[in-house]
């Protein structure tokens, strides 16, 4: 039930982190779009996994096997299947927590919900169940491109080292030129090293990833409870170790006035309207306007750090959960594809339902 996503582009992703893959299939995806299996194993890439000394040393190629719905290199119209096996699993990491509830994890609460879990890496619960929704968002930006949408997300925190400036402000060219994938490379050297320095402690830190989608037109989303700004948050929050998420002004537009918050508008070249400030993010109403939407995502630190901890087992005895197998110290450098892939299937859903709106 939980493991599918989309009204007219639907996905559900399966697998486990340590079995024998995981996977997606890709259902309402329009016939004729040309399949870039360069593009979707470049976004692949970008999410795998042992990048840099600052993330898990699990080492994935993270390539994908087309199973349906491409055929002589476009999509067909016909459910889409992508396969990524897994090849570095060393499930014995985890067999002293079997009976074990980790801290901050699933573990409890998978075994109160199915009386059963896999402790295997937190199974279904593992974060690598993100790289089938990588592939499916490579996948949604293909056909946003050619819409002239472009999603751009970066690291704009870790810990309390914060970008202060806009992304307006920034070359998010330089994004992917860094492991922490900040677009300052000052910033993003100091937030490298802190987090270095947090691995060595045997423990984690958390970060904001921040993201933007240009060239959205006015129009996308739906009212009431369909709301686009509504999708956005579930969608981030749907992605492992999330504990925020906000548009637009955010939080900070409770401290401002109406008159000051008000996004006025005016009508620019070829006769389009445009608001000239954007608190509203670029969505009013639920319904996309024109403008850049622009959001950020919170991530907690990671839940699995190399100290040993206080818990319970699964009898209801006091246990110590100790730290051992291989993971990131902070999730943000890696959860920028994700937040970006998961930006374009809430968008390119939109698009499509957008195109039976009005005659």
């Amino acid at each position: 039930m939980g493991s599918t996503y989309g009204k007219i582009f639907k996905i559900a992703t399966f697998g486990e982190s340590h079995g024998a893959g995981i996977g997606v299939i890709v259902e309402g995806c329009p016939a004729g779009v040309p399949f870039d299996t360069d593009f979707i194993q470049a976004e692949l890439t970008r999410r795998k996994p042992g990048q840099s000394r600052i993330t898990t040393q699990r080492k994935e190629a993270d390539e994908f096997e087309v199973l349906s719905g491409v055929f002589d290199g476009v999509t067909t119209g016909t459910p889409i299947a992508m396969l990524i096996r897994n090849e570095d699993q060393r499930s014995k990491d985890y067999s002293h927590i079997a009976a074990q509830f980790r801290p901050s994890h699933a573990d409890y609460t998978y075994q109160a919900k199915y009386g059963v879990r896999d402790y295997r890496g937190g199974g279904r619960s593992s974060a690598r169940e993100t790289a089938a929704r990588v592939a499916a968002g490579a996948l949604a930006k293909l056909i946003l491109a050619n819409e002239g949408v472009k999603i751009q997300a970066y690291v704009s925190q870790v810990g309390k080292l914060k970008l202060e400036a806009s992304y307006k402000e920034l070359d998010l060219n330089e994004t992917e030129n860094n492991a922490v994938r900040c677009p300052d490379p000052e910033l993003a050297q100091k937030m490298f090293d802190y987090i270095d320095g947090i691995r060595k402690q045997g423990d984690s830190v958390g970060g904001v990833v921040s993201c933007v989608a240009e060239g959205v037109p006015a129009g996308w989303g739906e009212p009431v409870f369909d709301k686009l700004h509504a999708e956005l948050g579930k969608a981030m929050l749907s992605i492992n170790a999330v504990k925020g998420f906000e548009y637009g002004s955010g939080f900070d537009g409770v401290s401002m006035l109406g008159s000051e918050h008000n996004d006025a508008f005016f009508v620019g070249d070829e006769n389009v309207v445009h608001t000239r400030t954007n608190h509203s993010g670029g969505i009013q109403g639920g319904i996309s306007n024109g403008e850049d939407i622009y959001f950020k995502v919170a991530f907690k630190p990671v839940a699995t750090i190399m100290q040993d901890q206080e818990s319970v087992d699964q009898h209801g005895d006091v246990a110590i959960v100790q730290g051992k197998g291989r993971h990131d110290p902070c999730v943000v450098p890696r959860a920028v594809p994700i937040v970006e892939a998961m930006a374009a299937l809430v968008l390119v859903d939109f698009y499509l339902r957008n195109r039976t709106s009005k005659a």
